[in-house]
C-alpha cells in the first residue's frame, strides 16, 4: 500500500532555494503548494508543484487567512518558509497557524541567530574563531578607531530585519554587506546613520574564500552534516555564492565540530549554515554568520545528494529519523545569471582572460549542475530566461497557468 505523505506548503518560490523545496519534495510524492511574490517566480513553473499560489495582499494579516484557507482546502499539512523576514512574521503569529507543522526554528531561537552580536559572543566561548568586530555608538565611536582598524573593512547589521523599518523611514538603504577601503571611506558612509543613531558593525576583512557547513540540528543533536566550498561570488568581493563545490566530510573536521558545538549552545532546532571565511594560507576559519533557514545553495546540497528538505520533512514534519548518507563530494553548481554578471565584471580587470576559459569549460565540465536548469524541470528556466529577457526589453509580464488540485 503507498504510504500516504503530509502536503507541504513553500512559502517563497521565487527564488532557487524554494524551487530546490519543490522539486526534492515533489520527487518523492508529497504534494507541494508553493507561494509566490511575483507571476514571475521560478517555481511556478515547476513540474512538481501541486498548485500555485500569488501571495495575499493585506501584509501578513492577508498571508495568515490565504493559509488558513489553504489549510482548510489539503487538511494538515507541513509549512516551509524561505526568507528571514517570512520567518519572523510566521514566528509572531504561530498561535494562528493550526494545522500546519512548522518547519523552521521558534522566535527565541531565530533571535539568538539574527543577532550577530550574540552569536558572536556564544561562538567566543565554544572556540570558533571571530574576526575583530566593533559595533559603533557613534560616529565619534568610529572615529577614534578607523586608524586602528587593518583594512579593508566589512560593513553588515547585527540584526537587519530589525533595523529596516527605521532605515526605511529615514530613506536610507539598507545594504547585506557594505566594504571600506580606508578609514576615510568609512566614515563617510557612517555619516548618514547619524539621523537614526544605530550604525552596522564594523568587522576586519578575512582573507580566504567562503566554507559553509549545513547542519540538520533537533533536540540538540546532529542529524545531516554538509558542506561545501564557495569558488565564486556576487558581487566578487564577496556576496551570494554564483558557483559552489561540494566538500567530502573528510575535510575541516574540527571546524564542523565545532559549528555543531555553536549550534548546540544557540540551542538551535532545524536546519542552518554557518558561514566561515577560510584562509588557506593559515588554516584559519574565521565565522562570518550563522543563517537559520534554508541557504542559497541550497540545489548544490540537493544535487550533491544531501537532501535537507526531505530529511527536514521527515524529522521535523513526521517525527521519524533521519541517517547520516553518504553525499557526492565534487560536484560544482552554478547560479548562471549572477555568475555571468561576475564575469562580465572581472574581465574588465587585466590579467584575467582566463576566466572565459573558465566559463565555457563549466557548461560541459560532467561535474557540473545548476541552481535553476534541471532538464528534468525545464519550465522554471525558461521562465528565468524569458523574465531576464523582459526586463532587458522593458515587455510587460506573462501570466503563468496555475496547476489546481
Amino acid at each position: 500500500m503507498a504510504e500516504t505523505l503530509l502536503p507541504a506548503v513553500v512559502l517563497g518560490i521565487d527564488t532557487p532555494i524554494g524551487l530546490a523545496i519543490i522539486r526534492d519534495l515533489g520527487r518523492r510524492g508529497v504534494p507541494v503548494y508553493g507561494i509566490a511574490r511575483s507571476d514571475d517566480a521560478i517555481g511556478l513553473r515547476s513540474r512538481y508543484l501541486r498548485r500555485g499560489l500569488l501571495r495575499a495582499g493585506g501584509g501578513v494579516a492577508g498571508l495568515l487567512a490565504q493559509l488558513r484557507q489553504l489549510r482548510e482546502e489539503i487538511g494538515e499539512a507541513c509549512l516551509f518558509a524561505i526568507s528571514e523576514s517570512d520567518i519572523s512574521a510566521l514566528n509572531a503569529e504561530r498561535g494562528q497557524l493550526h494545522g500546519y507543522r512548522l518547519l523552521f526554528a521558534p522566535p527565541e531561537a531565530m533571535a539568538r541567530v539574527l543577532d550577530k552580536g550574540a552569536t558572536y559572543e556564544v561562538a567566543s566561548r565554544v572556540g570558533v574563531y571571530v574576526p575583530r568586530t566593533l559595533q559603533p555608538a557613534s560616529i565619534d565611536d568610529v572615529a577614534q578607531q578607523a586608524g586602528r582598524l587593518r583594512y579593508p573593512v566589512v560593513l553588515k547589521w547585527a540584526d537587519p530585519n530589525g533595523v529596516a523599518p527605521l532605515l526605511r523611514q529615514a530613506g536610507l538603504a539598507l545594504d547585506k554587506v557594505w566594504y571600506g577601503a580606508d578609514a576615510a571611506a568609512l566614515l563617510a558612509y557612517l555619516r548618514p546613520f547619524e539621523a537614526v543613531g544605530r550604525y552596522p558593525l564594523v568587522q576586519e576583512y578575512c582573507a580566504g574564500y567562503g566554507l559553509g557547513q549545513f547542519i540538520l540540528m533537533r533536540d540538540g543533536q546532529p542529524h545531516y552534516l554538509f558542506q561545501h566550498r564557495r569558488l565564486h561570488e556576487w558581487p566578487p568581493e564577496g556576496g551570494v555564492s554564483t558557483v559552489c563545490l561540494s566538500l567530502p566530510l573528510g575535510q575541516h573536521e574540527e571546524l564542523m565540530r565545532r559549528s555543531v558545538a555553536l549550534l548546540q549552545a544557540l540551542q538551535w532546532d532545524g536546519v542552518a549554515m554557518v558561514e566561515y571565511r577560510h584562509d588557506p594560507a593559515t588554516g584559519q576559519s574565521a565565522l562570518m554568520e550563522v543563517n537559520g533557514r534554508f541557504w542559497g545553495s541550497l540545489p548544490l546540497a540537493c544535487h550533491a545528494g544531501a537532501a535537507f528538505p526531505w530529511l527536514a520533512y521527515q524529522l521535523h514534519g513526521l517525527g521519524r529519523p533521519v541517517a547520516q548518507t553518504s553525499y557526492r563530494a565534487g560536484l560544482r553548481c552554478r547560479f548562471m545569471i549572477p555568475e555571468t554578471r561576475r564575469l562580465l565584471r572581472v574581465l574588465r580587470r587585466p590579467g584575467r582572460a582566463g576566466e572565459l576559459a573558465a566559463y565555457l569549460i563549466d557548461f560541459v565540465r560532467p561535474g557540473t549542475r545548476y541552481y535553476v536548469h534541471d532538464w528534468r524541470d525545464p519550465g522554471p528556466l525558461w521562465a528565468d530566461l524569458t523574465h531576464m529577457l523582459r526586463r532587458v526589453l522593458r515587455l510587460p509580464a506573462a501570466t503563468p497557468k496555475r496547476k489546481s488540485t
